[in-house]
C-alpha cells in the first residue's frame, strides 16, 4: 500500500445529529464534545445533536461543529493505530487537518474557528454575498469572466477549484449572478450554493485583518505531519507559514484539485475522509478514479474502513 492522507470536510457537510452515536458509544469522542462546550462557553454539542438546523447552519456554529465532529472521529480512528503521511482539509477542514497534525490543539482550534465564523458573518452582512458552483467549464475562461465582471464594479472571483469541471465562484449577489449568466450563455451549468456569505473572495479581506488578532491569541506549533495548505496546494510544516496561510485562506481560492494531485505525486493512494459526509471522497475520485477512498463519519463506516485497511475484522 502507498501512503495515506487524512482529509477533512468543510462547510456544507454538516447535518443535525452528526457525531451523536459516537459521543454515546465512545468516551474519547464524548470528551471532545465536552471540551468544545467548555471552551466556547455554550452548549454547542446540543446544537450539533439536536439542531434546529437553522441554528446549526449559522457560520459561527457550523465551523466549530464540523471541527468538533471531525476531531471526535479522528480520536477514535487514531486509537486503531492508523496514522497519516499527510493531512489536508477543505477550507474550514484545514483546521481539523492542523489538529490532526498536532500543529494546533483542539481547544485552540475550536476557539479560532468560532471566531473565524463570527468575523466572516460580520464582514459581509447576510444577503449581500453568495457563491455558485460552475460545472463543466474552462477555468481560464471563468477567471477571465470574473475579472471582467469585477472590473465593471461587481465583485466576484474564483473561490474553490474542486475537481476537473467543478469550480465555485464567490462575491456579491450581483457579481455572482452576472458571472453565472455569462458562463451559462457559454454552455456551463450553474448551481447556486446555500451559503451565508462570499467565502474565499476579496470581500473577506476585512475579516482576515481581524482574524490575525484571533490567531495571535492561540498557540501554533510546527506540524508533525505535513499539511497541504489550501492557498498554495503545497505541504507546510512551519508554524509561521501555517499562520500566514490561514489568514490568506479567508480571501484566497481553495486549490483542492491541485491538493489531491500534490498528494498523489507524493505517493498517496489511500484517502480517508474523516468527519461527516463523503463530499471529498467524490472529489478525489473525479481526479483519480483508481484512488482508494474511505469516508469515516460514524461507527459503521469506521469499522468497514478499518477492516479493509488492516485486512482483519475489527471491533470498533
Amino acid at each position: 500500500m502507498g501512503k495515506i492522507a487524512f482529509l477533512f470536510p468543510g462547510q456544507g457537510s454538516q447535518f443535525t445529529g452528526m457525531g451523536k452515536q459516537l459521543a454515546e458509544q465512545e468516551p474519547h469522542a464524548k470528551e471532545i464534545f465536552e471540551k468544545a462546550d467548555e471552551k466556547l462557553n455554550f452548549d454547542l454539542s446540543t446544537i450539533i445533536f439536536e439542531g434546529p438546523e437553522e441554528v446549526l447552519k449559522k457560520t459561527e456554529n457550523t465551523q466549530p461543529a464540523l471541527l468538533t465532529v471531525s476531531t471526535a472521529v479522528l480520536e477514535i480512528f487514531k486509537k486503531h493505530g492508523i496514522s497519516p503521511d499527510f493531512t489536508a482539509g477543505h477550507s474550514l477542514g484545514e483546521y481539523s487537518a492542523l489538529v490532526a497534525a498536532e500543529s494546533i490543539s483542539f481547544e485552540d482550534a475550536v476557539y479560532a474557528v468560532r471566531n473565524r465564523g463570527l468575523l466572516m458573518e460580520e464582514a459581509v452582512p447576510a444577503g449581500v454575498g453568495t457563491m455558485a458552483a460552475v460545472i463543466g467549464f474552462d477555468q481560464e475562461r471563468l477567471e477571465a469572466i470574473t475579472a471582467e465582471v469585477s472590473e465593471s464594479g461587481d465583485s466576484v472571483q474564483v473561490a474553490n477549484l474542486n475537481c476537473p469541471g467543478q469550480i465555485v465562484i464567490s462575491g456579491t449577489v450581483e457579481g455572482v449572478e452576472k458571472a453565472s449568466g455569462q458562463a451559462k450563455e457559454e454552455g456551463a451549468k450553474v448551481i447556486p450554493l446555500q451559503v451565508s456569505g462570499p467565502f474565499h473572495s476579496a470581500l473577506m479581506k476585512p475579516a482576515a485583518e481581524k482574524f490575525a488578532d484571533v490567531l495571535s491569541k492561540i498557540t501554533i506549533h510546527d506540524a508533525k505531519t505535513p499539511v497541504i495548505a489550501n492557498v498554495t496546494a503545497k505541504p507546510v510544516t512551519s508554524k509561521d507559514e501555517i499562520k500566514e496561510k490561514l489568514i490568506e485562506q479567508l480571501y484566497s481560492p481553495v486549490r483542492w484539485e491541485e491538493t489531491i494531485r500534490e498528494l498523489m505525486d507524493a505517493g498517496v493512494d489511500t484517502f480517508i475522509e474523516i468527519g461527516p459526509g463523503k463530499v471529498l471522497c467524490g472529489l478525489v475520485k473525479k481526479v483519480n478514479r483508481r484512488a482508494n477512498v474511505f469516508a469515516v463519519g460514524d461507527m459503521d463506516s469506521m469499522k468497514q474502513a478499518l477492516e479493509k485497511l488492516k485486512g482483519e475484522s475489527v471491533d470498533a
